[in-house]
Order: structure tokens, then C-alpha cells, then sequence
């Protein structure tokens, strides 16, 4: 695989995007397993569900043109 693939293809960001939603997921699944969850801990939820949502925006925006 040359560096000319590996940037047409968009392998690292796929990759990044990949980690990011299942460190979200993680994140969520672990949530749901407290107790009684307190507000930072909701906190941090919310804060990595709208991470996730800007991170898959932006990628899904940064089209190739050209």
C-alpha cells in the first residue's frame, strides 16, 4: 500500500472514527451499569455522545473535491 492509497482511501480517519464510536459505546454501556449515576457522570456521557456527533459530522463533511 503506498502513502497515495492510504490518503485516497482514508484509511486513518475511518480508523479514528471507528475507535471513536466504540470508545463511545463503551463509555455508554458503562454508564447504563451505575447504580446511581451522579451528574458528572452524566456529564461525561453527554460530553462523548456530542464529541462523537461533531467528530462524524466533520468526517462525513470532509469530502474530496479535486
Amino acid at each position: 500500500m503506498t502513502p497515495k492509497q492510504l490518503n485516497e482511501w482514508r484509511v486513518i480517519p475511518r480508523l479514528l472514527i471507528i475507535t471513536f464510536i466504540i470508545m463511545n459505546l463503551r463509555v455508554v454501556e458503562w454508564f447504563m451499569t451505575l447504580d446511581a449515576p451522579t451528574l458528572e457522570q452524566a456529564g461525561l456521557v453527554s460530553v462523548m455522545a456530542g464529541a462523537l456527533t461533531g467528530a462524524f459530522g466533520l468526517f462525513l463533511g470532509s469530502d474530496r473535491k479535486g
